[in-house]
């Protein structure tokens, strides 16, 4: 099922769309988390605190975006309340452990100069996933008329992905077949994700 579709048919139900919603506010909560996992104890710049930061804003917003559709369903992260939730702990966890290994066969990093760049380049391919995810979901909102917006997300992730690219030319002169190798990481991943999650809302008894 194409990404466009699978969103549509989640939207058009709303326990489903509930569910959607906080999944993707436990992965932008889990992601902020991991930014700020990966902060050296003393050097810590701005941008890394406003991308925790405005991560969790997502969360929040997004988890926010529910009660417009029933302020009862999803108040919390338990796995009743996500989509393929197996598949949705492991994906920011998997891409992390990947990644650092990759990582580490490719640079001489200390423990915290790896704990940096796996930040810098999960962001990253995160953040080109975004910038694919969030507007097909807008789309599918804006075309059902629904109350539930994404747009001011959109915006961000759009100047974080910009960031992450800056920070990575100060990193590394050749950092981008590295960022291409993390982002096949990814991607396959998400295919796990989509798959897990489309498995789950195609079944004939699904509510």
């Amino acid at each position: 099922m194409e990404f466009y579709n699978l969103i549509d048919k989640i939207v058009s139900d709303n326990k489903a769309h509930s569910k959607w919603l906080n999944t993707l506010s436990f992965m932008e909560n889990a992601g902020a988390r991991k930014i700020s996992a990966c902060e050296h104890p003393t050097k810590v710049n701005l941008i890394q605190l406003k991308h925790a930061c405005e991560e969790h804003r997502h969360a929040y917003y997004l988890k926010k975006q529910i009660g417009k559709i029933n302020a009862e369903w999803c108040k919390t992260y338990e796995s009743n309340e996500l989509l393929a939730p197996i598949a949705t702990r492991q994906y920011l966890h998997a891409l992390d452990v990947k990644a650092c290994k990759y990582l580490h066969a490719h640079f001489d990093l200390t423990k915290e100069e790896l704990k940096y760049a796996a930040y810098l380049f999960v962001t990253y391919a995160i953040e080109v996933r975004a910038d694919e995810l969030y507007p097909v979901y807008q789309e599918v909102l804006t075309k059902t008329n629904s109350k539930v917006m994404v747009k001011s997300i959109i915006l961000e992730e759009e100047g974080h992905l910009e960031e992450m690219i800056n920070q990575l030319d100060e990193f590394s002169e050749n950092w981008k077949p590295h960022a291409e190798k993390i982002i096949e990481i990814e991607k396959d991943l998400h295919i796990d994700w989509v798959n897990a999650i489309t498995e789950e809302v195609m079944k004939p008894d699904y509510a």
